[in-house]
């Protein structure tokens, strides 16, 4: 699932133009480090998604103006949003690097049961 999803992701930004450039890590890696910082932002500020208008419903909409209109009024730029765009950046970027992350994911998750509390650090 994860890694259909990331390639979706790659193949849409490719359509968009992203890629007509070669991709530099690093810039990728700086984006990616750009979205935490607004989704930090997002929380500083308190911009949630009021629990009464949790995304699932909006994904259903069958209009596209509908569901774009909705959408920048009630998600675009909040914790939820940012968090989302961080996903996608880092999707994106092990697409492109062609990474099965949904293993590594599987490897880290196992090898992290395995490590000691707090992974032996004070925080």
């Amino acid at each position: 699932m994860i890694n259909e999803l990331a390639k979706e992701i790659h193949q849409n930004n490719v359509k968009k133009g992203f890629y007509e450039d070669e991709k530099n890590i690093g810039e990728m890696l700086a984006l990616i480090h750009s979205e935490v910082s607004e989704a930090l932002e997002a929380d500083r500020k308190g911009f949630y998604v009021p629990i009464e208008n949790r995304i699932d419903w909006l994904n259903d909409l069958e209009s596209d103006s509908e569901f774009k209109s909705d959408f920048t009024e009630l998600v675009k730029d909040t914790f939820e949003d940012e968090l989302a765009d961080i996903m996608i950046r880092v999707m994106d970027l092990a697409a492109h690097k062609e990474i099965n992350l949904e293993e590594h994911i599987k490897g880290k998750l196992r090898y992290n049961k395995m490590r000691e509390y707090k992974h032996g650090k004070r925080y």
